[in-house]
């Protein structure tokens, strides 16, 4: 029996934690905090994140506490015009084979960890702090921030943007800033407005900027999520910002989007970052997956579903004998590159259709408007509606990504 270890206790890193177990291997999971635990708000969930958590065995218990969305609703934040809906009921059900879900981070985290808690080949160590990684022909050695060691066949690094084990494998420095600054809120849903709630992802374009809001954790809350384009140059994660802060930010948009910013109580801001793509995050009997492999602004909405493809792909690389680890890892890196690389320039690529003003918005709101459902499912079926999650699933041709609204990112 082969062992496993994996770097990250956070959604990627838990899910391929299940993957690798239920292909009958040992799996030993660090998590550098003293607990197993997951911050945030909202996660949206394509049909292909659900099919990945149903390979997983995982689909039904994510279902039952995950919201439904009926829409994909562009607005303009300026005029307050409805410019084009993507239905995602009905036609698109059958046609991806899954709705399309919100869920709260920590709910999804949750189910996860309950699953590695329950499988006998899964051991989960806190307060483990990693700092690299060793190898030979025959094996993969982990060396946490404390000197000690912790061998396996091989490693998975599930450690985020700031991966200690990416900087080893690929060593591109610290990670891109992007310009971009998001300012987070959650409210409860009772202090909305009847005429504002909907079952829908719905987001407000406007010039340099837009607010995208949507109910999580069973409809209790509303996830509030507003982008601002201000050239920022230095990272910075989860600072308070005040009402009047994000008044002012966002003071282009017109008075519906207004009436939902200023419930907002407990904003927090982040500077977003990711890394450029990459053509090789394997080294040996070391792999990497999710945001340490491929991160990506959160404006396409994949993030965590890629991850979840990723941990399914890397379950089926260590179904073999250890010995073909190192080219199982390799044959994984060549499936998930193109797509992910994909996903990345996209969400890099949004706020060409977010943010636009003047004549240029316009020009925008009537091709959008032009489409039909069918054409908008069109635009999104490489990533929705993908089975295989690797290089089998269709690509989209060139400038698909700035033609249709398939960025729905909080």
């Amino acid at each position: 029996m082969a062992r496993t270890v994996v770097v990250g206790g956070g959604i990627g890193g838990l899910a391929a934690a299940l993957a690798v177990a239920q292909q009958g291997h040992q799996v030993v999971v660090l998590e550098r905090a003293d607990r197993f635990a997951e911050i945030g708000a909202g996660v949206q969930l394509a049909p292909n994140g659900l099919h990945a958590l149903d390979r997983l065995g995982l689909g039904d218990a994510v279902r039952e506490t995950a919201v439904r969305m009926e829409a994909l609703r562009f607005m303009d934040g300026v005029s307050g015009e409805h410019v084009a809906s993507m239905p995602l009921t009905g036609p698109y059900q059958r046609r991806f084979g899954n709705p399309y879900v919100v869920v709260h981070r920590a709910e999804l985290h949750g189910v996860l960890l309950d699953a590695c808690r329950r499988h006998r080949a899964v051991e989960l160590r806190s307060g483990s702090g990693v700092a690299g990684y060793e190898q030979d022909a025959v094996s993969a050695t982990v060396v946490l921030d404390d000197g000690r060691r912790v061998g396996g066949d091989g490693v998975i690094g599930a450690d985020g943007i700031h991966s200690a084990l990416r900087g080893q494998l690929v060593g591109d420095g610290a990670p891109v800033v992007s310009g971009l600054t998001v300012y987070r809120a959650v409210i409860e849903m009772s202090r909305v407005p009847d005429e504002l709630r909907s079952p829908t992802v719905t987001w407000w374009a406007g010039p340099g900027c837009h607010f995208v809001h949507y109910p999580i954790a069973g409809g209790k809350y509303l996830n509030l999520a507003a982008s601002r384009d201000d050239g920022a140059t230095e990272a910075f994660a989860g600072i308070p910002a005040t009402r009047e802060r994000v008044r002012r930010e966002f003071e282009a948009l017109g008075d519906i989007p207004h009436r939902l910013l200023e419930l907002g109580d407990d904003w927090r801001s982040w500077v977003l970052v990711d890394r450029d793509p990459v053509r090789r995050w394997t080294d040996g009997r070391v792999a990497l997956l999710g945001d340490a492999a491929h991160p990506m602004l959160h404006y396409a909405a994949q993030g965590a579903c890629q991850a979840l493809e990723d941990a399914v792909l890397l379950g089926s690389a260590v179904g073999g004998p250890a010995g073909e680890l190192p080219a199982r890892f390799d044959a994984y890196n060549a499936e998930r590159r193109d797509r992910t690389a994909q996903i990345q320039d996209l969400a890099r690529r949004s706020t060409r259709l977010w943010h636009p003003a003047g004549r240029a918005a316009e020009e925008r709101n009537a091709m959008l408007s032009s489409l039909s459902a069918t054409e908008l499912h069109d635009h999104v079926a490489w990533m929705h509606g993908a089975r295989d999650f690797g290089s089998a699933d269709a690509l989209p041709g060139s400038g698909h990504a700035v033609r249709a609204p398939q960025q729905a990112g909080a």
